[in-house]
């Protein structure tokens, strides 16, 4: 199993965030599954790698040329892809995992969570879509998914398309026994 994880590209201001990090790369390599990630040495994202290479893990890095050229390659890549963008970051990471876990981060990492999601809906794959909630990073995230449910945006059933935990072994479990959402984006 590949699983692309997208999270921040900084630390944040508590230790909590990175310690869920080096957690979930250790759980990630001691289950045997492949880091799919955007191949960079800076925030969380070295984080998750590290520990998962401290256990023997696989990482794969898909990074644009941009942070290449900026010196941001991670060191430690089992499998290396440089891309001329974002954009087709994105589509590799959706292309090679099977799937996805959003961790805390950014902008950046929320829009990467949502395309996946957004591509669920129209173009119907069947791939998991996670939320690892550190100390609760996303609960008003989800208070807002819950909002858009109520007032008819969003129907319930791809509202519960989104596996949410706070463990990564709870996470992962729940990810590997993930059973498709199939419903029209239209109420």
């Amino acid at each position: 199993m590949k699983l692309a994880i997208f999270c921040g590209s900084n630390h944040g201001h508590s230790r909590i965030y990175s310690e869920a990090a080096a957690a979930l790369g250790r759980e990630l390599a001691e289950q045997d599954i492949t880091l799919v990630f955007g191949g960079t040495s800076r925030g969380l994202m070295k984080i998750v790698a590290d520990a998962a290479c401290s256990r023997g893990g696989t990482v794969h890095g898909i990074v644009p040329q941009v942070l290449v050229d900026k010196g941001q390659l991670y060191d430690k890549l089992a499998v290396s892809e440089v891309v001329a963008s974002r954009a087709d970051r994105k589509i590799r990471m959706a292309a090679v995992a099977d799937g996805f876990i959003a961790m805390p981060g950014g902008l950046g990492t929320v829009e990467e969570l949502v395309e996946m999601w957004v591509n669920a809906q129209f173009d119907g794959h069947r791939k998991p879509l996670g939320l690892y909630n550190i100390g609760g990073f996303y609960d008003r995230f989800l208070q807002f998914l819950d909002t858009m449910v109520a007032e008819g945006f969003l129907p319930s059933q791809q509202r519960s398309m989104l596996i949410v935990a706070s463990e990564p072994r709870l996470l992962l479990d729940s990810l590997r026994n993930h059973r498709p959402v199939q419903v029209s984006k239209w109420m």
